[in-house]
Order: C-alpha cells, then sequence, then structure tokens
C-alpha cells in the first residue's frame, strides 16, 4: 500500500510529498520527455544500484540530457531518502524530467533537469500469484519500433505500455504479452519474458533477444546469470506466440515483479498448470540472492 506522508528527495532536498510539485511547464510532464529507474530495497540494501545507475544515465545520454548530478550524488540520495522514510524493504523511483521549457517540441529550451525521488512499497501481483501463477493474454498493440524509440531507453513515456495494460485488464488478466513488428515475441507491459523448453533432452532457459525490442532488464541478467550458476543452459533467440504456447514453462521478470511464474497464456494452459521445476528453483535462488545480501553492484 502506498504511503501519501512519504518524504520525497526534489532536486537536492527532501520535501513532504504533498509538497513535492513539477512545474507545469516541464517537458516531463507535457511530452513524457525524461528518463526513469525503478530499484528494490532489501534489508536496507539497494539492489544493483550501480547497474540501475549505469543505465538511468545511458538513457539519457541516449536523449541528449544532463543529469545534474553525479552518480554518487544520486545513490546518495537514494539513501536519504530511504534513511527519510525509514524505509529497508520496498521500492524506489528515480526520475529524470527534462525540464521547464516553452510550449513546443524543443527541448533545448529547457535548461535544467528536474530529478526527483520517491521510496514507496509496491506489489505487482497478489502474493497467491507466485504460488499459483499468472494467467496472461497477447495483446494486440504493437511494442514501439525499436527504430522509432528504443526500449533500452527506460523513458517516462509509457503510453504503449499502457495501452496493452489496459486490455489485458479488459481480459480479466494482469499482464499481457507485446508483439514487435514483426510479430514477435518482445516482452510484457512492464517485464521480460523467459520460457523453459527442452531441446534434444536438455532443458533450455529462453528469452527474446534485445532486437526484438525488449528493454535490458535488471533482473533478468540476474535471473540469467543464477540459472548458468545452476547449470541450466540459457538461450536468446527470437520467438513467435508458438513458442510460447508450446513452453513446457514460461514467468515474468521485472524489479516490482521480481519472479512470477506464468501458467497460462491466451486461454492455453502451460505445462500441467502448475509452477515448473526450473521456474521454482530460480524463484527461490533470486529469493535467497537478495534475502542473504543483496547486490548493490
Amino acid at each position: 500500500m502506498s504511503t501519501p506522508n512519504n518524504t520525497v528527495w526534489l532536486n537536492g532536498k527532501l520535501v513532504p510529498s504533498h509538497e513535492a510539485a513539477i512545474n507545469v511547464y516541464d517537458h516531463g510532464l507535457l511530452y513524457g520527455d525524461g528518463v526513469f529507474e525503478g530499484i528494490r530495497i532489501y534489508n536496507n540494501r539497494i539492489f544493483k544500484a550501480r547497474t540501475h545507475l549505469r543505465r538511468l544515465f545511458e538513457s539519457a545520454k541516449a536523449i541528449r540530457m544532463d543529469i545534474p548530478f553525479s552518480t554518487e550524488d544520486l545513490y546518495n540520495a537514494m539513501r536519504q531518502t530511504l534513511d527519510a522514510n525509514k524505509r529497508t524493504d520496498g521500492y524506489i523511483r528515480l526520475c529524470v524530467t527534462r525540464g521547464v521549457g516553452s510550449l513546443g517540441l524543443n527541448p533545448f529550451t529547457c535548461k535544467t533537469p528536474s530529478v526527483f525521488i520517491i521510496s514507496d512499497a509496491i506489489a505487482l501481483y497478489p502474493r497467491e500469484t507466485y504460488e499459483n501463477g499468472l494467467a496472461v493474454i497477447t495483446s494486440s498493440v504493437m511494442r514501439n519500433h525499436p527504430a522509432a524509440l528504443s526500449p533500452r531507453i527506460k523513458s517516462l513515456n509509457y503510453l504503449n505500455n499502457i495501452l496493452a495494460k489496459i486490455e489485458a485488464i479488459d481480459a480479466g488478466v494482469l499482464e499481457a504479452v507485446m508483439l514487435n513488428s514483426q510479430g514477435l515475441v518482445a516482452e510484457c507491459t512492464g517485464d521480460n519474458i523467459f520460457i523453459v523448453r527442452k531441446f534434444s533432452g536438455t532443458t533450455v532457459l529462453a528469452t527474446p533477444p534485445l532486437h526484438a525490442g525488449i528493454l535490458e532488464g535488471v533482473t533478468m541478467s540476474t535471473v540469467m546469470d543464477l540459472a548458468r550458476a545452476a547449470g541450466i543452459e540459457v538461450r536468446s533467440y527470437d520467438m513467435t506466440k508458438h513458442d510460447l504456447y508450446t513452453a513446457d514453462e514460461m514467468f515474468l521478470t521485472g524489479t516490482a515483479a521480481e519472479v512470477v511464474p506464468v501458467t497460462r497464456i491466451d486461454g492455453r494452459t502451460l505445462g500441467d498448470g502448475t509452477i515448473g521445476q526450473v521456474t521454482r528453483k530460480l524463484l527461490d535462488a533470486f529469493r535467497a540472492v537478495v534475502k542473504a545480501n543483496a547486490p548493490e553492484d
């Protein structure tokens, strides 16, 4: 449950959330012009903080925006925000907007980007989902073409994903798979996709490649490392809906979602309809890592 009386870090100062204001002429509000990161906190450790900050600065560079703070400044700012809210577990939202400018698309009228940090609780899916599995659909909303807006830029403009999310909710489920312009599997509205299948007797964990139009997920990369450490072969290749329909197992990964099993897609039951062994092993391994000593690098 969200906390409306949080303390927010805004441009170098800690302020009550009800006083944390963004100017209506900010291009982040007017045009979705900005970048962000969602980051988890476990046992007072900011999970993969340095990795998230690197991606934030890469996203900013890609859209030609100079963040007016260093990575160390922002790491310390996240720490200040957590301490101010007495939060040792939960979620951080770190946003950088283009800043205040004139009406019109020209981003160079914006002199100084605005940066704010929120720390709060988050729960994308009900707790029972992690035990019983999630049902998903395939959305008719196409994933943005990578040549139009690279999905590797974690931008403030999520309307593409929101439209697919609306379609999922209208269908009575919580998540939707998005296809790219070639009809290949990309990712879900907020999560990366993995499937498990057997090839010539070998169990393989597979996920769509970056060129399919996906965000290079931090949790996704962590899970791939955990799989390799467990002796599970990991592959990345182009997938169609058929690959998902015929998979033995399927799960999603994301900072907020963590590792969430999927047991049904478009009305089709995956495997025997329960959480598969590989999914369970990786879910348990991920929980063990973040519970023991969540890495901040």
